[in-house]
């Protein structure tokens, strides 16, 4: 997800050997790579994308009619947007092969087009990376939701770098999908989000 909001931009961290606090949540993928929950680095405000190591829809971007079966398969990563294109934030397995293939297919010389970084232990871009975070529950509301966001086609070349996200076909024309994540309130310093998977503001 490409992070922009009203106010300052904030972070979020990934908080290794922490457990979820919400009840009832057994070992999950992200526990498993010792990326146990998401919190807030700092007070966030109402209203504001909420940035962070671990925060934007990253990954390959496919229209409805472009193949990700193979992908999909085993794969939580896989987010739909109210149109149907889908945003394959998986860093692992084939996933993670065809959006190497496709950032190295289309590099413009000297440019990188897109983000690789969030696939490795070393985030290049701090505003980054957004799957890991949990669903609400019950006793848990949502303080964070999805928004769909587009990245122009004059956005500066330079700054491409930057952006973990790219199209799945080069010969797919219009503004690069993304998805950031807002507060729904004010959040505080370490306190853990929570999002709604079945809610998008558009």
């Amino acid at each position: 997800m490409t992070c922009y909001g009203n106010g300052s931009l904030t972070g979020i961290v990934s908080c290794p050997g922490s457990r979820s606090t919400c009840p009832g949540t057994g070992e999950s993928d992200m526990e498993r790579r010792n990326l146990h929950l998401c919190t807030a680095a700092r007070h966030v405000p109402s209203s504001t994308a909420a940035p962070s190591r671990k925060n934007r829809r990253q990954g390959t971007i496919y229209q409805v009619y472009e193949p990700i079966f193979f992908q999909s398969i085993g794969n939580p990563f896989i987010f739909r947007c109210i149109d149907g294109i889908l945003i394959d934030g998986n860093d692992k397995g084939i996933s993670k092969c065809v959006y190497r293939s496709c950032s190295r297919r289309d590099q413009l010389g000297p440019f990188k087009l897109s983000d690789v970084t969030w696939l490795t232990p070393h985030h290049r871009n701090p505003l980054a990376v957004g799957q890991y975070v949990n669903n609400c529950s019950n006793d848990r509301e949502a303080n964070v939701c999805y928004q769909e966001l587009e990245v122009p086609e004059d956005f500066p070349i330079e700054l491409r770098q930057y952006i973990p996200n790219i199209k799945y076909s080069h010969d797919v024309t219009g503004p690069l999908r993304c998805v950031v994540l807002v507060a729904l309130r004010d959040i505080q310093k370490e306190e853990e989000l929570f999002s709604n998977y079945y809610t998008i503001v558009h």
